[in-house]
């Protein structure tokens, strides 16, 4: 028995406040909107009751930001992706911003179990002087439980059309890919941080995001499997692989917390449920 469920958000700025609307379908929903930051900046929680996708599971969420607006959202745990017979689980997120929005896209982990089928997508669309900050932290199998990431596959696609495409297929099978140090080097754990516009970035502000980013990692204990480039005038990437997730997560939230300082002139304080 599949399970499906789909959640539109739309965020729109009111006055000093940005307001959160939304309708769902299934079980995956937000809940009540936070502001410890003020009016101007709405947090959410995204919450799929179930837990986790098994074989043809298909979440589904569309996010809107509109002119003006700043949102940040985040999950109160991992997204699981268990085993799966037959069909694909399945999670495509869709990001828009218009001009002028902020948006803040930090879901906890993804976990992909041994023996799953799984598709995690996403889609970010991004007017001019639309900016995004942004991650995506898979790990594979539970390494700390002994339970390796043994059968099964994991497709990633992240796509910010015209300016940047990722596309991976991981396979448990592709000794090479896992192990090879051109590959994952043998970790269980792959991150990436993200600054996206959508116009270019001026050069002084994008090294300054590539020398903030860079600073951290040289005093981190993830020095020599990190690192942050600019692959476009519109993007600054931070990619991070390690043995577990908590580790990697602290790095890119140290990096995120100086990025929103330093680019947004915003406290990099995180959202609360982080401290639950």
């Amino acid at each position: 028995m599949t399970w499906p469920a789909s959640l539109t958000l739309a965020y729109t700025r009111q006055a000093e406040k940005t307001v959160a609307r939304f309708a769902h379908s299934g079980p995956l929903r937000v809940l009540q909107s936070l502001y410890p930051e003020g009016p101007g900046i709405c947090h959410n929680v995204l919450v799929h009751p179930p837990g986790g996708l098994v074989a043809g599971d298909q979440l589904e969420l569309a996010v809107s930001v509109g002119e003006g607006a700043h949102a940040l959202l985040t999950t109160p745990g991992a997204t699981r992706f268990y085993r799966s017979e037959g069909l694909p689980a399945v999670q495509s997120s869709r990001l828009v911003l218009a001009a002028g929005a902020r948006y803040e896209w930090l879901p906890l982990e993804s976990i992909a179990y041994s023996g799953c089928l799984a598709e995690n997508r996403l889609t970010l669309q991004l007017a001019p002087g639309g900016e995004m900050l942004g991650w995506d932290v898979t790990a594979l199998g539970l390494p700390a439980a002994g339970q390796p990431f043994e059968r099964g596959c994991f497709i990633q696609c992240i796509a910010l059309p015209g300016v940047w495409l990722e596309r991976a297929r991981i396979r448990a099978d592709d000794q090479l890919l896992l192990h090879s140090p051109l590959g994952l080097a043998g970790k269980a754990c792959f991150a990436t941080l993200y600054f996206a516009c959508g116009s270019p970035l001026a050069r002084p502000r994008r090294q300054h995001a590539l020398d903030l980013a860079r600073g951290v990692i040289a005093s981190h204990a993830l020095a020599a499997s990190a690192g942050a480039t600019s692959p476009s005038a519109q993007l600054v990437v931070v990619r991070v692989l390690a043995d577990m997730v908590e580790p990697a997560i602290g790095l890119l939230r140290q990096i995120r917390q100086v990025w929103r300082q330093e680019l947004w002139s915003l406290d990099g304080a995180p959202p609360r449920i982080w401290a639950t």
